[in-house]
């Protein structure tokens, strides 16, 4: 069996700004959860999609606004996309999908404890994280675990993260440590970019081993001297961002295997949201309820 785990914040991001407006009968935004709620469904059609689970960022901050002032806030969200969250969290629990929706962690690290405890089943085949998220890179096993671009249908796998980022699913946060995420709020270090993270990572493995000094280096760098230095001064400050670029594993979530096998949609709820959205041809789409 295959094992699917849903950005959810993503793909809402997403569908408001690839679907058209529309305003329910009282006049609230409700395009993005409409969009959403077709683009799961397309999901649940697909061949091999059998366990499915999505996470949310109930809030956008996190454990990690308390470590970095400057990580990644809601501020700037569009009032019509962030008073969608919550509808977007029912309109999957409706369609029959587990919802895990993040307070203290976030969406990612759901995704993330999920992909590990799950890739140890002996009985699931394959985990697709369905983000394109370069984080989420970090959570890449083999091909048994692979990060799924639904829009662009592709999938990411070991290789294909060392291909497009020049390190390995390890390596990601001492990468992004470096280099910044500017998603996420993470600055990076001055100077340093994906070619000398990735050259300097490819020589010491971690951003914790890389010498102070570029006389030490043994890998031939451009600028090696500037890039030392400017890691030295801020060494404590790339640590901090590595620990904020790493997803954790610990996320407390109830559900097992089991309750991620997709069973239907729920009548009742499905229909009152389908009112709610005012699109009569939701229900219609489900082929499936319990």
């Amino acid at each position: 069996m295959n094992v699917h785990l849903v950005d959810g914040t993503y793909e809402l991001f997403r569908a408001f700004y690839a679907v058209p407006s529309a305003k329910n009968a009282a006049g609230a935004e409700v395009g993005a959860v409409r969009g959403l709620s077709r683009s799961l469904l397309a999901l649940l059609r697909e061949p091999g999609t059998s366990h499915v689970a999505v996470a949310f960022d109930h809030v956008i901050e996190s454990f990690r606004n308390q470590l970095f002032a400057g990580y990644k806030t809601g501020d700037g969200i569009d009032p019509d996309l962030w008073s969608q969250f919550e509808l977007a969290e029912r309109a999957c629990a409706a369609l029959g999908i587990v919802v895990w929706a993040m307070v203290e962690f976030e969406a990612d690290d759901a995704l993330a404890t999920a992909a590990a405890r799950f890739a140890r089943d002996p009985e699931v085949e394959q985990v697709f994280i369905a983000s394109p998220d370069k984080d989420l890179s970090q959570c890449v096993v083999g091909s048994r675990v692979v990060c799924l671009d639904r829009m662009r249908k592709k999938v990411l796998d070991e290789a294909g993260v060392l291909e497009k980022f020049g390190v390995t699913p390890a390596q990601i946060p001492d990468y992004l440590a470096l280099v910044g995420d500017t998603a996420d709020g993470i600055p990076g270090v001055p100077r340093w970019g994906a070619k000398s993270a990735a050259a300097v990572l490819a020589a010491y493995g971690t951003l914790e081993e890389i010498p102070d000094s570029a006389a030490l280096w043994r890998v031939p760098v451009r600028g090696a001297a500037a890039l030392a230095e400017s890691l030295a001064s801020r060494r404590s400050d790339a640590l901090l961002y590595k620990q904020l670029a790493t997803l954790r594993l610990d996320v407390p979530l109830a559900e097992t295997l089991a309750d991620l096998e997709y069973r239907g949609a729920v009548r009742a709820p499905l229909e009152a949201l389908s009112a709610e959205l005012s699109d009569a041809s939701l229900v219609e789409r489900v082929s499936r309820f319990v």
